[in-house]
């Protein structure tokens, strides 16, 4: 059992607190509450705990490198470990089981503990904020929930072949399994996760956040399996799905309000072989949007992205794969221009942020509303900037073309893997060399790469570094550093997202080059040599910047590609 540690000096307004309050056992509790106000709470919490574990001879464990035995925990009730913040650390020699505890003199948990399990505990000191992270971590979340389900009979959930619709529908609406959803969907959007995956296999159902844009794994109950038919119910009940089909793949969406966020949620439910999956996509409505200058282009980027944003006519394409950011660039772009002497409309599907003063549209294919028909539909309300979430199909990029033949900016965007593939991609849809040379005005390319986590981050000295520094022209006196992971990261190293691009003017040379129906290839040489900047080339000056690792940046660009250019041709 750890020791408690040297007494640090409290500070003077905690140690007045202490003498007003002489530590009654009856107030005890109010008092560290209390406490945590009179200074940065965190900090504060940790002292008086540590002066009162010294006052009353008990041990102090801050809980920053610890394994409680699963056994042992699996032996308490999840909800009364939760709902009382109790965390079974051990067994002692003598029989007795170690339990961290930030609520000292608030007894009722640990005799109710007692009383569930029949064991002998022995409390021991430790901060609220850690033995609630700890919690979460070991039991998984809504074990509390599900652990009071578990408890009460007649709610375990069979699925049959035309099972009784009615129970699964009643199971659903249960208060547990109902707080059990909110909690992950809460959960969920704390972490900054984009997806939440429900994942059926044959023992377990797996759930997982796709945060940074990497899934994750969720620590949950183990018998949360018995669940998975009513948990899935409550999801298509609040998406307005039909309950009752579970042989059909079927799309909703929920809007939820979680303290000032409001989130729309995009629910698809596909049956696997072991039940139904569950992807949940969220959007937040209210995320605040940058200007373009807070984008992180380059200056040469930058002034050509302003320079096409003042042009009447033309098309600005943004490319690259799915989650890569298109759509936040192109509205930031958007609300740059957005004044009243211009009309913007869009068409999307779906529409991911509300943007005040702009007309936007929301596909809808059931209706027969498809990008295509609305577009027709756009130009008749005489807009002056037109954005189209998508080009799908050479309808819509043709009704594009001569929407900005005829006088109007189109933004949309494109699945390419750089800015050349934009113009050969356009001309393989069907649509005439000569129509793309005079529409398209620049293609931005575009990735996400993550951000090295600024607390744990470290120099990366390793042989492997310094060869790919070498072979990649990285600037000699540039420190690069590598992902470590801590707790505030998650383990992972990183924390939060920045964009790299490739921007691409259509130069009277390209503009040659599309209409004699050249190769992506001899695009991007041309490009080149108007001083393209390429994915790599970008993602290279944000490790020299210390933003992000060259791991990550080989992960989402062909940065290869650039190595092979002389140090003398590469861009800075």
């Amino acid at each position: 059992m750890p020791s408690a540690p040297a007494t640090a000096p409290l500070p003077e307004a905690l140690t007045r607190l202490i003498a007003q309050q002489q530590l009654t056992a009856s107030d005890a509790h109010r008092f560290v509450t209390e406490s945590g106000r009179a200074g940065p709470a965190s900090a504060d919490e940790a002292a008086v705990l540590r002066w009162l574990a010294t006052e009353y001879g008990l041990a102090f464990n801050d809980l920053a490198a610890i394994s409680p035995e699963r056994d042992l925990l699996g032996s308490f009730p999840a909800r009364l470990l939760v709902r009382d913040e109790l965390l079974p650390l051990g067994r002692l020699p003598d029989g007795s089981v170690e339990v961290a505890t930030c609520r000292l003199f608030a007894t009722a948990g640990l005799d109710g503990l007692r009383a569930a399990t029949g064991l002998r505990l022995r409390p021991v000191v430790a901060p609220g904020e850690a033995l609630r992270r700890e919690l979460k971590e070991r039991l998984g979340v809504g074990a509390d929930t599900l652990g009071v389900l578990g408890a009460e009979a007649g709610l375990e959930v069979v699925e049959q072949e035309g099972s009784e619709d009615a129970d699964l529908d009643g199971a659903a609406e249960d208060a547990s399994i109902i707080r059990f959803v909110n909690q992950v969907l809460r959960d969920a959007i704390e972490l900054r996760a984009s997806d939440i995956h429900l994942e059926p296999f044959e023992s377990e159902l797996r759930i997982r956040y796709r945060i940074d844009g990497v899934l994750q794994d969720v620590p949950v109950p183990a018998q949360i399996k018995r669940f998975q038919p009513a948990i899935v119910a409550r999801v298509k009940i609040l998406s307005h799905l039909n309950i009752a089909e579970k042989r059909l793949p079927q799309d909703g969406r929920i809007k939820v309000r979680i303290d000032d966020a409001e989130v729309d949620i995009r629910v698809s439910v596909i049956p696997m072989l072991h039940g139904e999956a569950v992807v949940l996509r969220l959007l937040r409505q209210n995320a605040a949007l940058r200007g373009v200058a807070e984008l992180g282009l380059g200056a040469r980027e930058l002034a050509a992205l302003r320079r096409v944003l003042q042009l009447p006519h033309g098309i600005v394409l943004v490319t690259g794969p799915t989650g890569s950011g298109k759509t936040s660039t192109l509205y930031t772009a958007l609300q740059e221009i957005n004044d009243a002497e211009r009309k913007i409309i869009t068409i999307e599907d779906p529409i991911e942020y509300q943007l005040r003063g702009i007309n936007q549209i929301q596909v809808s294919e059931k209706s027969g509303l498809t990008f295509a028909r609305g577009l027709r539909s756009i130009l008749r309300h005489d807009p002056d900037v037109i954005l189209i979430g998508e080009i799908r199909d050479a309808e819509t990029a043709q009704i594009a073309v001569q929407a900005s033949l005829t006088g109007h900016l189109v933004f949309s965007t494109l699945h390419t893997n750089d800015a050349p593939g934009a113009i050969t991609r356009l001309v393989d849809m069907g649509i005439e060399p000569y129509l793309v040379a005079s529409a398209i005005e620049a293609v931005l390319a575009q990735r996400l790469v993550r951000v090295l986590c600024p607390h744990c981050r470290a120099v990366d000295d390793s042989p492997t570094c310094h060869a790919l520094r070498s072979r990649l022209g990285i600037n000699p006196r540039a420190v690069v550093h590598r992902a470590v992971g801590c707790r505030e990261c998650r383990q992972t190293g990183y924390h939060g997202r920045r964009a790299i691009f490739e921007w691409m003017d259509t130069s009277a040379e390209i503009r040659e080059l599309i209409l004699r129906s050249a190769s992506t290839d001899a695009l991007r040489e041309a490009a080149a040599r108007a001083g393209l900047r390429t994915l790599a080339d970008d993602g290279r000056r944000l490790v020299e910047e210390g933003v992000t690792s060259l791991d990550e940046v080989l992960s989402v660009t062909s940065i290869g590609d650039a190595a092979d250019r002389p140090a003398s041709e590469t861009p800075r």
